[in-house]
């Protein structure tokens, strides 16, 4: 049986892909920035940032993910994102469900055409501590669920804050750019970053 090690240590056995993500085959492995990214925004600083990427699957119709962030000098851990994606049966619609180590969770829909993702919000939710500023809702339509004994503030929402563009380049590098939406600022590039095939 032909094993490998997943990236939190656990022995797999090698598995086919499932067809229903066959289209997103391409960006399975693990992806390294081959050079910092650039952050900004209107209410903060500008930085520089490295992250790798680590998509994966188990046979299921679904790609897990793992996206770990890190400051480009001092090597601090920063932002951390995992979660899974998964294709709308006979479309090019999909979905990323994403857990943040903010304290935010999230919903992106979008579509697949070729090598290129676009992604927009479609729900947030965050606990009632998360650190501000808040990821604001372009809409106002929204839901509050409120959940007493875990003292978690649930805000489900339909907008259009956050948008996300993965595209394979013709050099085979990956190339993300994100933008999103805070309260009075307008939908802005937040982050741009390439990536290199490091596995």
């Amino acid at each position: 049986c032909e094993c490998h090690l997943n990236p939190v240590g656990l022995f797999l056995a090698a598995v086919d892909l499932n067809v229903a993500v066959l289209p997103l085959e391409w960006l399975l492995g693990t992806w390294e920035s081959d050079e910092p990214g650039e952050g900004s925004f209107p209410s903060i600083a500008p930085f520089r940032y490295t992250e790798t990427l680590h998509f994966s699957h188990v046979g299921q119709p679904v790609i897990n993910f793992m996206f770990n962030a890190f400051h480009a000098e001092s090597r601090k851990p920063l932002h951390r994102e995992c979660g899974f994606i998964r294709i709308q049966p006979g479309t090019n619609n999909l979905a990323f469900i994403i857990a943040q180590n903010s304290g935010l969770v999230e919903i992106e829909e979008g579509e697949l055409i070729g090598q290129q993702v676009i992604l927009q919000s479609r729900a947030l939710a965050r606990t009632s501590f998360a650190k501000e500023p808040h990821v604001q809702q372009v809409s106002m339509s929204s839901d509050m669920l409120y959940f007493p004994q875990l003292n978690y503030l649930f805000i489900f929402v339909m907008f259009d804050q956050i948008s996300r563009l993965f595209q394979l380049r013709p050099d085979g590098r990956l190339e993300q750019t994100v933008s999103m939406a805070l309260e009075n600022q307008p939908l802005t590039q937040h982050l741009h970053i390439t990536y290199r095939r490091a596995s």
